[in-house]
């Protein structure tokens, strides 16, 4: 790695923080970017983590694309190609004057504003590298849109991928054209790819040209009888929602947009096809739940698995539970975790229903969803943290932190103010203040 001028990284999850610090310890590269000189790659990183939040991993990069690379890479690869070989300062200058790119050594006067582009059919997101070493790697993928217009208050999507936009169906199609010699199922890639407002023609399109298909985000209120007739007869196994909430109580706490009805009359409509499994996805911690609502929880899914049952569709329920977390950028950015020991009783709920059944329950670790908490809200003090990581292990990010004397409490259990400055305040998403703390203030007020 270190024959190249520049290594870039696309980041999308916070756990990958620790990837990021064990590349470049092992490829020789010196983990803080004070510490290299232009005998090293300029090393770069962009991505939805990023973009909401690049403080935690400031100490280590050179600079920060924010936003969607489709608008940023024209502006930065020519003063890249013509400013790699002279000195690292002129360049970093030179690359920090250009819309969305963030330079920790050159502190901008004014916040970072995310880039994005403005019509998606201008260019292809699709597979580039086809193998069956990597996950999915049996689909060929494609973009359908980017952002969602539903409002979620947990969501970063709001924020990150505003607006809302998406490719035509003769682009998608052409695009499905050039995938399908690869591989015969396509992966519809998307925050809410059902939202797209030609679906039905798009699936059916598609199918006529002997597609597999499979869709990565699915809505209750877009999935008609004559979409899912289109899914089944492309061969889509697994449908998956996302209700989020048992009671509607939370579901309106979180702007969901969804209710009961909405649920139960897709579960209907799901049964009159032959798929083989449904996804359930429902988040743990939310802000003002109560053991109530993870019971309202295993109300919802049994109801759901009995209308499954009485059409006798055979369709199996796989119900995943995931902590929440506080995103930048988002209404609940100002709002800590639920302490380990409740979401592990919470679990522990779903735990004691759901297996016995019939229901497969899949749960993500409280523990790691609170590191995630830290590399979330964080700033630059965790950076010493993360970089005096020996081993990539529970015990060994406490110890990291202990010995960096990171204030843990202080990102995971703590409710910030709204008038205190945020550590991403150098960043400008298009989302004002105002409206974050209006949306808010209607969570908390249910």
């Amino acid at each position: 790695m270190t024959d190249f001028a520049v290594l870039a990284f696309s980041i999308s999850y916070e756990l990958d923080y620790f990837n990021v610090v064990s590349i470049l310890k092992a490829a020789g590269i010196p983990l803080f970017a004070a510490d290299r000189d232009e005998s090293h790659p300029l090393v770069i990183a962009g991505g939805p983590c990023v973009t909401a939040n690049p403080m935690p991993l400031t100490p280590f990069f050179d600079f920060f694309c924010i936003g969607e690379a489709e608008p940023v890479l024209p502006g930065i690869v020519p003063a890249l190609l013509e400013g790699i070989g002279g000195p690292r300062d002129a360049l970093l200058r030179a690359l920090a004057a250009r819309p969305g790119i963030y330079a920790p050594a050159c502190p901008p006067e004014r916040p970072v504003t995310r880039q994005w582009a403005d019509n998606l059919d201008e260019f292809d997101t699709s597979s580039v590298v086809l193998t069956p070493d990597t996950e999915l790697g049996d689909l060929y993928l494609i973009e359908v849109e980017r952002g969602c217009q539903r409002g979620c208050r947990f969501c970063l999507v709001n924020t990150n991928y505003a607006p809302m936009r998406f490719r035509s169906v003769d682009r998608l199609v052409a695009c499905a054209r050039n995938g399908l010699p690869r591989r015969r199922r396509l992966g519809l890639m998307g925050p809410a790819v059902t939202d797209h407002p030609r679906i039905q023609e798009l699936l059916s399109r598609l199918n006529d040209l002997g597609a597999e298909l499979s869709l990565s985000s699915m809505r209750l209120n877009s999935l008609t009888g004559e979409v899912l007739a289109e899914l089944a007869r492309g061969k889509t196994e697994t449908i998956t929602i996302a209700p989020e909430a048992g009671s509607q109580r939370l579901r309106d706490v979180i702007n969901k947009g969804i209710s009961e009805d909405d649920i139960l009359a897709a579960a209907d409509r799901l049964a009159g096809n032959r798929f083989r499994q449904l996804k359930l996805y429902f988040i743990v911690g939310l802000p003002t739940e109560t053991d109530a609502d993870i019971e309202e929880i295993v109300r919802l899914a049994l109801a759901i698995k009995e209308r499954l049952d009485r059409r006798g569709s055979g369709i199996r329920i796989t119900l995943n539970a995931s902590p929440f977390v506080p995103k930048a950028g988002t209404p609940f950015q100002w709002l800590s975790m639920a302490p380990q020991e409740t979401l592990q009783s919470r679990l522990a709920i779903l735990r004691g229903s759901l297996p016995l059944k019939g229901i497969k329950l899949n749960e993500e670790s409280p523990a790691w969803s609170h590191v995630q908490g830290v590399l979330s809200r964080g700033d630059a003090r965790v950076a010493d943290a993360l970089a005096a990581v020996e081993e990539v292990s529970l015990s060994g990010w406490h110890k990291a932190a202990e010995n960096s004397q990171l204030d843990i409490d202080y990102y995971v259990n703590q409710r910030w103010g709204t008038e205190q400055k945020l550590p991403w305040s150098v960043i400008d998403s298009g989302m004002s203040e105002e409206k974050l703390c209006g949306e808010l203030e209607k969570a908390v007020e249910r």
